[in-house]
């Protein structure tokens, strides 16, 4: 049996370690603060799908049979609330690993609607139930959507209480070198979506041990399990480390598994979204296989149907808000009331942009001289306290009302709704050959760039965020954003 070793404090004589010792179970899920956080988040999650559906089913029921509770109103309020439970657990929807993380919780949704669908057309059209129409056409598209309202309110506080340090779960990291390091600062970057916490490293061949701050080191990864048994951690990340696999890793695994503690394995792959990877069996070998972006197909398709549609409703809906933007510019100063730039969009075509005018008239002739004081983006010009900002101007931007007409230009098929921001041709021009990708997809009115900090952004993070869109977009992908851009406008952190 495999042992590890690790040195005493005081330069005793080190210690031997076995991957498997009764005396290092801690207790794994049961009675860890984590272990009740999570628990307590699932069945709230459930509770939500099911309340969802039971009001949906039952609002649509009530309005078919003209608000009179009867037999089919009960029987369509009680049984498919319950199916719904099921078919989202069967699609993976309840999975510990990937509650209020990442896109699978939402895709998982998704197949579920799929799977209900199916179960509705084939055993109620079957039966020859005049209440099938109903069910297709309304109660479970209305299930769907608020299910994921549902989830999108429990991520929120989710979110919030990780902000506050709170419902993370305790992780060792555990790696050589400088991979150590590099994957503790990738976790801490987005606690909201890693959903861990580091309180532990087992890493050897560090140069520097300062590179490490606010984490009790170990030994090398032979330690890995007197570092969960020393800080009760409940995961266990491998840090891209080549010395550390076959058999070693398997041993590891086992003794984790029976501490009931989670083992992640960092592949090296950066950006890389999780559907873009599948696992390939070949001689007793799990290959990881990155599948390559998908540009165009059916996705493509989807996505510019969710613009057209999604776009109109949108002017429809805010109508008012351009009447009023319109009026307070006008009388602000009598100048134009839109201010249309030339942008380059897709493949690297240009095309005239159109927002409302939020500066003075004469704007582009007074770039020149405030330059000198650039705010954070180096290449995207902005500055706080720019003066050419108009007083309407400066509401207009914190609101992002600004931004509307370029619903013109999406429905125009120059836009999207969700991508890379559109960028100025002296901007392309000093782009590097990675940031030509940028112009693989169509520029979005929204995107990564807006949620995650919007001006307030370095070149290199807004550069990360788009190039980590082009390489993994999807219509989920694009919903999602959707719905978090409508928390970003709400707070308006770095809106200028």
């Amino acid at each position: 049996m495999e042992t590890a070793t690790r040195p005493s404090a005081r330069g005793t004589a080190p210690q031997p370690l076995a991957w498997h010792l009764p005396d290092l179970v801690h207790g794994g899920e049961r009675g860890t603060p984590s272990a009740d956080w999570r628990r307590r988040y699932r069945r709230q999650v459930i509770a939500g799908d099911f309340i969802a559906a039971l009001i949906a089913c039952t609002t649509a029921a009530l309005v078919r049979w003209g608000g009179i509770p009867n037999f089919r109103v009960a029987l369509l309020a009680t049984v498919v609330p319950v199916v719904w439970l099921i078919v989202v657990a069967y699609a993976g929807g309840y999975r510990q690993a990937s509650l209020g993380i990442g896109l699978d919780e939402y895709r998982s949704i998704g197949k579920g609607l799929v799977i209900l669908l199916a179960l509705v057309a084939v055993i109620l059209v079957s039966l020859g139930w005049q209440m099938s129409r109903l069910l297709i056409g309304v109660a479970v598209p209305a299930t769907f959507l608020l299910t994921v309202v549902v989830r999108w309110l429990l991520r929120g506080r989710l979110a919030a209480a990780r902000a506050a340090g709170k419902c993370l779960q305790p992780t060792i990291v555990v790696g050589r070198g400088l991979a150590v390091p590099e994957m503790i600062a990738e976790l801490r970057r987005d606690p909201h979506e890693t959903g861990m916490s580091v309180v532990g490293a087992c890493v050897s061949d560090l140069p520097d041990p300062s590179w490490i701050q606010d984490v009790t080191l170990y030994g090398g990864p032979e330690t890995a399990l007197l570092a969960v048994r020393d800080t009760g951690a409940e995961a266990v990340v491998i840090a891209s480390d080549s010395a550390f696999s076959g058999k070693t890793l398997r041993r590891l695994g086992w003794a984790l598994s029976e501490m009931g503690v989670d083992l992640y394995v960092h592949p090296g792959i950066h950006e890389v979204a999780a559907p873009r990877l599948t696992l390939r069996p070949a001689a007793g070998m799990s290959l990881l296989h990155v599948e390559g972006p998908t540009i165009g197909g059916v996705d493509a398709i989807v996505k510019r149907t969710i613009d057209i549609v999604c776009s109109g409703i949108i002017m429809l809906l805010t109508a008012p808000l351009w009447a009023l933007a319109a009026l307070s510019i006008k009388l602000h100063d009598r100048g134009p009331v839109f201010f249309v730039q030339q942008r380059v969009g897709e493949e690297g075509k240009t095309f005239p942009m159109v927002k409302f005018r939020t500066m003075c008239v004469d704007a582009e002739a007074r770039l020149a001289e405030l330059e000198a004081h650039r705010h954070v983006n180096e290449m995207l010009f902005k500055h706080k306290e720019d003066p050419r900002i108009t007083r309407p101007g400066k509401w207009l931007r914190r609101l992002s009302i600004d931004e509307l007409p370029q619903l013109i230009n999406v429905m125009r098929g120059e836009m999207s709704l969700v991508g890379p921001r559109p960028p100025l041709p002296k901007e392309v021009d000093a782009y590097e050959p990675d940031a030509m990708r940028r112009l693989k997809v169509r520029p979005g009115l929204t995107g990564m760039w807006q949620i995650g900090g919007r001006s307030d952004l370095n070149w290199e993070d807004s550069l990360r965020l788009d190039l980590w869109y082009v390489d993994n977009w999807s219509p989920v992908l694009d919903v999602m954003i959707l719905f978090r851009t409508v928390r970003a406008v709400a707070k308006a952190d770095g809106a200028y």
